[in-house]
Parts: structure tokens; sequence; C-alpha cells
């Protein structure tokens, strides 16, 4: 008789160098960690690089008509001290979210550990499968997918993001919400302290009500409630359908492609402490503070 040995598929071009297998049980994520979890992670797109710089470049736009056109030029000494405390907290908060969420590996697979020798040192049981990405030569875990830009398989990956330069994947997606819920925060924030300094300057003399000449206070205000608006849709957007993601336990492009669900079924709670943490505390809205997964159970495909 002969023995029964593990086998190995190419998924993404859908071809089997191999028999159908008797079960199709991938190798848990365990065995297929980063290979660079601690070190800096950057992606080296142009465009990426571009659209990080603009998202900086618009919060030092904010700060700049928040502080220096409405509250310095302010009569209010308590107004300004407890709006410009608010609004710079959550820009700082925001932009090291969005660094967190850009220099963070989202859960990135080694690349061409899918060699021979490196799948029988596995010791895998009869009847196992390994999946295979040909692009990255890569053993895919559980629910990975190829990323394009990134050029390596990312494990849960929801999307690539060119504001954060970066795959939104199950090592980051806190940060990127994190980094969606402060953007919101602070574009809610600036909209109302534009519409009451409106207010204020139709009451009040225009010329005393700002540092600068009327039509340049007008201007920058009108931008900077443009950018507000703008940015408070997309990211309450963004923000809303990243948790509706994590609740479901279904990524983007799981979504997108309206894959065969074949893991486990947990409920919403748990699936928000797999994201931010297992204990609930103000460390989950902290960019700071690294999610402590534990021993996160591995999505087992139905046989």
């Amino acid at each position: 008789m002969k023995s029964p040995v593990h086998r190995c598929r190419d998924v993404e071009h859908g071809r089997s160098n191999c028999l159908q297998p008797e079960q199709r049980i991938p190798v848990s994520k365990d065995v297929i960690t980063s290979s660079s979890s601690s070190a800096l992670w950057f992606i080296r797109d142009t465009c990426g690089i571009v659209c990080a710089i603009i998202t900086w470049l618009l919060v030092f736009y904010a700060e700049f008509v928040v502080l220096f056109v409405m509250l310095v030029p302010s009569k209010n000494l308590t107004y300004s001290i407890v709006n410009g405390t608010l609004f710079n907290t959550l820009a700082f908060l925001a932009l090291a979210s969005h660094l967190r969420a850009m220099c963070t590996d989202p859960g990135a697979v080694p690349k061409g550990n899918a060699t021979k020798e490196y799948i029988e040192s596995l010791q895998l049981k009869p009847g196992q499968v390994v999946y295979k990405c040909p692009k990255c030569c890569s053993i895919k875990p559980d629910r990975a997918h190829h990323c394009s830009v990134c050029k390596r398989c990312i494990r849960k990956m929801d999307h690539h993001c060119p504001w954060v330069n970066n795959c939104v994947g199950e090592n980051n997606q806190k940060y990127f919400v994190l980094f969606t819920m402060y953007i919101a925060l602070i574009s809610l924030h600036s909209l109302a302290m534009v519409v009451f300094h409106f207010l204020y300057c139709f009451e009040d003399d225009w010329t005393k009500c700002s540092s600068f000449s009327p039509p340049a206070t007008v201007i920058l205000l009108i931008l900077l409630c443009f950018e507000g608006l703008l940015f408070l849709i997309f990211t309450s957007v963004m923000f809303g359908t990243q948790v509706h993601s994590i609740c479901t336990d279904e990524t983007g492009i799981e979504q997108l492609k309206k894959e065969e669900r074949r893991w486990a079924k947990k409920t919403k709670w748990m699936n928000m402490r797999a994201v931010f943490g297992h204990h609930f505390s103000l460390l989950w809205l902290s960019p700071f503070s690294t999610p402590d997964h534990g021993k996160a159970e591995t999505y087992q495909y139905v046989v």
C-alpha cells in the first residue's frame, strides 16, 4: 500500500500537482509567522508616499487655521484653551494612529518559504493541504490574500489603503480604525469651530476677530470647512465599514469576492477583542498600545 503524503495546492492558478485532498485543512497561522514582526515596515510606493504626505499636510493646515485664525485672536481665554487642547490632542492621536498604521507589518507572510524542504519540515498529517501563492512563492495561511502593491501575501487583508501607504490587515487594523475615528472627530470639531467663528465675526467687526485681513480669513475658513466636511464624510464611512467588517468577521476582500464562509462564527464582542485586545480598557483608544491578541484561535475550514 502507498503511504499517504501531504499535498501542496497552487491556489492562485487553481492547479494542483497532486491528488485531490481528503481534507482541506490549511496550515495554521501559528506555523507561518512574519519574518520581521519587530522590524520597521515601510512600503516604497510613490502613490502611497504622496498620499501619506498630503494627509499630514492637510492636518497641519487645519492646525494652522484653528490656532492662528480662530483661537489665538479670540478674546475668550477659556474657549481658546479648552478647544485648543481638545483639537491638538485629537490631531496628535490621529497622526500617531496614521504612523502606526503605516509602519506596522499588517501580517505579511514570509516570501519564498514554499520550498519542498520547508513543507517536509512541517511534518503535516496525512491529508493535510498547504496553499501556495505563485506570485510571492509563499505558503498562504487561512484567509490570506496577495497584495500587488506590497508584493506580499497579507493575513486577513481587508484592503490596501494609499492614504496610509499600507495594507490593512490582521496586525494594523486597530490603528487604521483609530485613524479614521480621530480624523472624523477633528473634522467635526473644526467644522463646529468654523460655524461659531463665522457667527462671532458677523456680530463683531471682522478686523477684530482675526489676525488676518477679512478676505484672507474668509478664504482660510472656507477651505477648512470644505476640507473638514470632505474628510468627515469619507472617514466616517470608512470607520463604519471597518467596524461592520470587524463585527461580522469578514474582510473587505471577502465581502467583495463573496467568498464562502468556511471559518467558525464568533460573537461581535469576541471579534472586537480579537482586533483591539482581549481586555476592554482605554488602551483600545490608544495608538501606542499594541493589541494583546493572546492565543488567537486558528480559523478552521469547514470540511
